[in-house]
């Protein structure tokens, strides 16, 4: 059968114009941040209604088919922060998530769709810290790096010198990948300086492991404050900026998307940095997948179609872009207990 391949999503899409191109060279260092401008942020403005509207357009504009969708789900699995942070968790959970994270689609699924050549492998598996040391043996060798949740992950309130402790503990556990939470009443109150501080203290904590900074967008209240929270991070030296904790009334949405995005191209305008994006939370279905692939194609470039620019954290997720894989390969649907994550 044809391979999946055929239908690189970087190569463009059917029935979708050519993206966007951003005619900078995009550095792939790590961000250093800036100092913070003030007089910037208290000129952001959000139209919420024309942010809206763009958003509603992402998922119609482009129309991905047969092995084209298969190989932008492909791609998509490459981008998966494979994620577990229930109350329950054990080491037994997390070693078979990191499994999963080794192989993500089953052999036989591979080989029909002649992809066993690509090697695919989720991009990483974020954890909290407790099971960092376990997670690191189980992945030990492929190359897959583990990520903690810090911070007072995922409220943010914990003292200040406890997630400087975190951060830390988490990095010699073997964590490679630091995902800190802001305090949202920085945010709300407008005390940018505070919240810039404490990301610099974050960063500096975190060495030589990417930061990601989750802002909790489902609990700023404005997509101005979106921006902002957005800017200070990036000024701070994110090297991802990620919107949200999964535990919050919203999650990731389109319009919160496309403020933080929009972010990040300001920024490597301005600064000639490429920083990257990780929307997470209720992100369930191939469809909404896709749609977080389309939104970065239109809005960034190709660049952002890979993992050391662009996550998506999800669990579920992988298993329903592996039952749309079956499907293309079968044209049948299968059960749901036929493609288990852990």
């Amino acid at each position: 059968m044809t391979h999946a391949t055929r239908g690189d999503p970087s190569k463009g899409t059917q029935g979708g114009k050519a993206p966007r191109t951003l005619h900078l060279a995009a550095r792939l260092e790590r961000n250093p941040g800036m100092p913070l401008d003030l007089e910037s942020l208290q000129r952001l403005r959000v139209n919420r209604s024309a942010v809206e509207r763009r958003a509603a357009t992402i998922p119609t504009r482009r129309t991905v088919k047969r092995e084209w969708q298969a190989a932008w789900l492909l791609r998509a699995i490459t981008c998966l922060d494979l994620t577990t942070l229930a109350g329950d968790d054990t080491g037994h959970t997390v070693r078979r998530l990191c499994a999963k994270a080794r192989q993500p689609l089953r052999q036989d699924l591979l080989e029909a769709l002649g992809v066993t050549h690509l090697e695919i492998k989720a991009a990483a598996v974020c954890v909290y810290h407790r099971h960092v040391a376990t997670a690191v043996e189980a992945l030990a060798g492929s190359g897959i790096p583990v990520v903690a949740v810090s911070a007072g992950f995922p409220a943010g309130l914990s003292a200040f010198s406890q997630q400087l402790d975190e951060i830390h503990a988490s990095l010699q556990a073997g964590a490679r990948e630091i995902d800190v939470v802001i305090t949202r009443a920085h945010a709300l109150r407008g005390d940018w300086e505070t919240l810039y501080e404490e990301l610099r203290a974050f960063r500096q904590a975190c060495g030589d492991a990417l930061m990601k900074v989750i802002l909790a967008t489902g609990e700023l209240a404005t997509l101005s404050n979106v921006a902002r929270a957005s800017r200070v991070a990036l000024m701070a030296g994110a090297d991802f900026i990620k919107t949200s904790t999964g535990r919050e009334p919203v999650n990731a949405t389109l319009p919160v998307g496309i403020v933080m995005v929009r972010a990040i191209r300001d920024y490597l305008e301005q600064t000639g940095v490429a920083t990257g994006f990780k929307p997470a939370g209720g992100i369930r279905t191939a469809k909404s997948a896709l749609s977080w692939l389309y939104l970065m194609k239109e809005e960034m470039d190709d660049r952002w179609l890979r993992p050391e620019l662009f996550r998506i954290g999800a669990s579920r997720l992988l298993s329903d872009i592996e039952r749309q894989l079956e499907h293309f390969v079968t044209g049948r649907y299968s059960a749901a207990h036929r493609h288990p994550m852990i």
